[in-house]
């Protein structure tokens, strides 16, 4: 797994191999940046990574060229890779270890992207959802971007991609 565009284009991503995480793969993550980059000047948005596992997606935006990212995770073993990757990468990213309903219940910013990959055996979507629309998370025009299996379909989505298991639900916040 690697930073796929910008500044450290090509640089491995190292993460925990004994951890059940599930990287999103290079093949759907170009497909989702190349969706976001005809929306989004990254250098001036604010993006939250709920469920961060490996820092692909925060390192991605990191890369290219985003300034404010927030990660979230809540395993340690994971958050100890994710400060070791950004100060490897020289990132300025938040990292944080706690339950993700948990931090959007105190989470005192907004965002004009929030992603979201949680374990594919997830099934609290509608409380991440409901939670980031209650305490107004997502900013006016911010998209929240949700990754799941082929097992799940959201009827408010407004853009759904599938990449072989992996499925992109785009929500907006209009």
């Amino acid at each position: 797994m690697r930073i796929i565009s910008g500044i450290k284009r090509g640089q491995k991503i190292i993460y925990p191999k004994n951890s059940n995480i599930r990287p999103t793969t290079d093949f759907a993550k170009e497909a989702l940046f190349n969706i976001l980059n005809n929306n989004y000047q990254f250098s001036k948005i604010n993006v939250l990574d709920l469920f961060a596992g490996t820092g692909n997606i925060s390192f991605e935006f990191a890369s290219r060229g985003c300034k404010n990212i927030t990660c979230i995770d809540i395993n340690n073993s994971i958050i100890n890779s994710l400060k070791k990757s950004k100060v490897k990468f020289d990132f300025n990213i938040k990292v944080i270890q706690s339950d993700a309903l948990k931090f959007l219940e105190v989470c005192k910013e907004d965002f004009e992207i929030i992603f979201c990959d949680p374990p594919f055996t997830f099934r609290y979507y509608d409380s991440i959802i409901d939670k980031i629309n209650e305490r107004n998370l997502l900013k006016k025009n911010g998209t929240l971007i949700i990754e799941h299996d082929n097992n799940n379909r959201f009827e408010n989505c407004y853009l759904n991609k599938r990449y072989g298991n992996v499925n992109f639900s785009f929500f907006a916040n209009e």
